[in-house]
This record gives structure tokens, C-alpha cells and sequence, in this order.
């Protein structure tokens, strides 16, 4: 449970990439605050498994948010169900790693499918139905996106362009009353970094990098999402909210010994 209390009570959430990770803890912490949550993935034991938070006010959805068929049969689904949607949350992500010479064909259409055109089918799907409710899209995205990388080209361009997406709905939608933002994790511990993280050569370099000494838990992702998608977040959008221990507030030099 997240330390503030929200006012989710029947409120309609959609969340995409729900069964794992970061996902699943935004999940869990709007079921936790009373949302009804509609799970959307690819692995429905994941999906249920996340759900069993509250299953009565969860909805599970198997479909491929990567394509624009899978979005939009998705939503319509919710729709069917629900009548509405209030908060839409595009969290699906894909990371591959390698240099540029190393990024073929397949890797890109991976990452731009999933980061990029899922976060655009999402958006396009479900707007109409937020501006109906004068609601909140929120995408996550990364701090890959806010500068570049290390052997990461495909993935800090498409969450780059993400970012751009989200602040150009952000102008486009205010009048509507929709507001959009994104938040963007820094390296958080997920059962895909877990192993990277156990490695005490990689955490040692990685910790270097953050004023906090250690990764993000999913469950502080979570309660940002929380925030943003509340009325105590009314008059913030085209927001790129970084939760990244201090990463991005440094210049990059080593940390000097102690």
C-alpha cells in the first residue's frame, strides 16, 4: 500500500503491460486505492495473478497492445464492459540492448511497435471516451528518452518519442479537459534487471550514478502514477516526471570517493 489515500473509489483504469513489473504495481496499488482495473498483456496466468489483488473490480484482457488491432479490440472491450474509461495508462515496454551496428531490422520494429505505435494506438483509441470523462492519460516511459543511453539507440528513441507525443497531446487536449503526462523511471527492479542488478560489478557502476544508493522499487513508479492521475495533479500536464533516484540531476561525473 502507497502511504497516501486517493479517492479511486469506481473509478475506470486501463493499464497495459499489467501482468509484470512496473505494470503490475500500478496495478495493484489503483485496485489497493478502489479503481476497477482493466488489465491488459499478452499472458493471461499474469494478468490474473496481478488481478487476484481484487478481482471483482478487475478486468483481464489478453491482447497484443503492438498493434493496432490488439488496442482497439482491447478498448473496445473495456468500453463493453464499463460504458467509459477515466485513466489510461500505456505502460507496455520493450528494451533491447546493443550499438547502433548491432540494431537490425526485427530489434527496431520490436521496440517502435511496442514503445512507440502501441503508445499511439492507445492514445487515438481511448481520447474520445477521456475527453468524455475529462480524464488522464498517462504513458510510462524512461529516462532513456530525456538524453541518450548506453547501447540503447532503439529504446531511448522510441521513448524520446514518447515524451514528444505526450507533451504535444498534453497542448493539444488541455481544453478538453484531459490532461496527459509521463512518468520516467530510472533503473528499477523488475524480474527483467534482477539479475543485472545481483551482479555486484553492474550495482556497484550503477549505484555510482544515484543520489539514493539503489534502484527504484515498481511500487515507487506506482505511487507517482497515483499522483498524476489524481485531482491533487489537476493542473499539471505535458509533465515528464522523472523517478530515478537522482540520476538525471547529475552531469555525469564519477562520484567522488568518500
Amino acid at each position: 500500500m502507497t502511504w497516501a489515500r486517493y479517492p479511486y473509489d469506481g473509478t475506470r483504469v486501463l493499464v497495459t503491460g499489467a501482468g509484470t513489473g512496473i505494470g503490475a504495481a500500478i496495478t495493484r496499488a489503483f485496485l489497493e486505492q478502489g479503481a476497477r482495473v482493466a488489465l491488459i498483456g499478452r499472458t493471461r496466468a499474469t494478468l490474473e495473478e496481478t488481478a487476484a489483488v481484487a478481482p471483482s473490480r478487475a478486468l483481464v484482457v489478453v491482447a497484443d497492445v503492438a498493434t493496432r488491432q490488439g488496442v482497439e479490440s482491447a478498448v473496445a472491450e473495456v468500453l463493453a464492459a464499463w460504458g467509459g474509461l477515466d485513466v489510461v495508462i500505456a505502460n507496455a515496454g520493450l528494451s533491447e540492448h546493443g550499438a547502433i551496428s548491432d540494431l537490425d531490422d526485427a530489434s527496431w520494429e520490436r521496440m517502435r511497435s511496442l514503445n512507440l505505435d502501441g503508445t499511439l494506438f492507445l492514445a487515438r483509441a481511448s481520447m474520445p471516451h477521456l475527453r468524455d470523462a475529462r480524464g488522464t492519460f498517462l504513458a510510462i516511459t524512461s529516462i532513456a528518452g530525456l538524453g541518450g543511453d548506453w547501447a540503447q539507440p532503439g529504446y531511448s528513441a522510441t521513448k524520446a518519442a514518447v515524451n514528444a507525443l505526450v507533451q504535444t497531446m498534453a497542448i493539444d487536449e488541455g481544453r478538453s479537459g484531459v490532461r496527459v503526462n509521463a512518468i520516467a523511471p530510472g533503473f528499477t527492479r523488475t524480474a527483467q534487471t534482477a539479475e543485472r542488478l545481483d551482479d555486484p560489478a553492474f550495482h556497484a557502476h550503477l549505484v555510482d550514478r544515484l543520489a539514493l544508493d539503489r534502484a527504484a522499487e515498481p511500487a515507487e513508479v506506482a505511487a507517482a502514477a497515483l499522483f498524476l492521475a489524481s485531482p491533487d495533479a489537476s493542473y499539471i500536464t505535458g509533465a515528464i516526471l522523472p523517478v530515478d533516484g537522482g540520476t538525471t540531476a547529475s552531469i555525469g561525473t564519477p562520484r567522488p570517493p568518500a
